[in-house]
C-alpha cells in the first residue's frame, strides 16, 4: 500500500500488522540523544525543531553520504532506545515511528491511545533503504552527529506494519505463525 506524510487518523486506521508499505513524502530522523534533547525542550516549554504533528521519526543514524549521493546507509537503529520518549511525542501528534525491534508494553498502549503507527524497516537493506530517500538535511543539534535531527524527502520508502491501533503486532502473529509451522 502507498502512503504519504503527513499520516492521518483515516489512513492510520487502515493500516494493519503485517501490512507492507511504500511511504513518500517527508520523514524525520531522530535517535536517543535528539529524543532527549526534543522531550527536555517540551518539558522547558520550548519549541522542537519541527512540528511532530501527522509526521513519522525513523530511529536511523546514517553513515556519510558518498560523492555523489544525498546519504550514506540508511538502516534503521533498535526503537527501544526511544522508548522513554516516544509516548510524550505521540500525545503532541506524532503519527508514525520507524524502526527495528519490539516495542515495550507503554509504547504499544500510546500507538492505540494517540493513533499512531509503528513500522519496521529492514535491517541489513541500508543501501536499498538509502535510494529511496532524495534529499536528506540536518535541522537540529549538529553537535549530535549522526543522531543529529534531519528532514528527510522519501519516495516509496519500504516499511511493514509492526504496531497498529487495533493492537495488532506483527511480531506475535510471526510468533504464532513458527509455533504452527
Amino acid at each position: 500500500m502507498k502512503i504519504s506524510t503527513p499520516l492521518t487518523d483515516d489512513v492510520i486506521a487502515t493500516l494493519h500488522a503485517g501490512d507492507k508499505v511504500s511511504i513518500s513524502g517527508t520523514i524525520y530522523v531522530a535517535r536517543d540523544a535528539a529524543h532527549k534533547r526534543m522531550v527536555a525542550a517540551l518539558d522547558a516549554g520550548e519549541p522542537l525543531p519541527f512540528d511532530p504533528a501527522g509526521q513519522i521519526i525513523y530511529y536511523m543514524g546514517p553513515s556519510p553520504a558518498k560523492p555523489g549521493s544525498v546519504i550514506g546507509s540508511a538502516g534503521p537503529t533498535t526503537s527501544y532506545r526511544m522508548d522513554a520518549y516516544a509516548p510524550r511525542l505521540m500525545e503532541i501528534g506524532l503519527k508514525g515511528m520507524i524502526g527495528k525491534g519490539e516495542r515495550t508494553a507503554p509504547v504499544i498502549e500510546a500507538i492505540q491511545q494517540y493513533k499512531c503507527i509503528y513500522f519496521g524497516a529492514i535491517g541489513g537493506a541500508a543501501a536499498l533503504i538509502a535510494k529511496s530517500i532524495t534529499s536528506a538535511r540536518v535541522i537540529a543539534y549538529e553537535d549530535l552527529g549522526p543522531e543529529a535531527v534531519r528532514e528527510l524527502t522519501v519516495v516509496d520508502f519500504p516499511a511493514i506494519v509492526m504496531n497498529d491501533v487495533f493492537g495488532g503486532n506483527a511480531f506475535e502473529i510471526g510468533r504464532a505463525t513458527y509455533r504452527q509451522g
